[in-house]
């Protein structure tokens, strides 16, 4: 999941140097922080939201065969 994630964002930010993810699990949830550089934030987020809710989609349908919850949290 970690890799999945940061090999989207990577591909959408101009500096996926800047990449970083974290991977929490907490009791019956999973939780990826995602940092990517302030300039390429938009670009991660997506017109509307559109691009991170289809990160969320991603990650929610690869947790799914655990019986798990999935939460992806961009950090500033």
């Amino acid at each position: 999941m970690e890799q999945l994630i940061h090999f989207i964002a990577g591909k959408l930010v101009d500096k996926p140097e800047d990449v970083h993810v974290n991977l929490r699990e907490e009791d019956d949830s999973v939780i990826v922080e995602l940092r990517v550089a302030q300039e390429d934030l938009g670009k991660v987020i997506g017109k509307q939201g559109r691009t991170v809710r289809a990160m969320r989609t991603v990650l929610a349908a690869s947790v799914a065969r655990e019986n798990k919850r999935s939460r992806l949290e961009i950090l500033e």
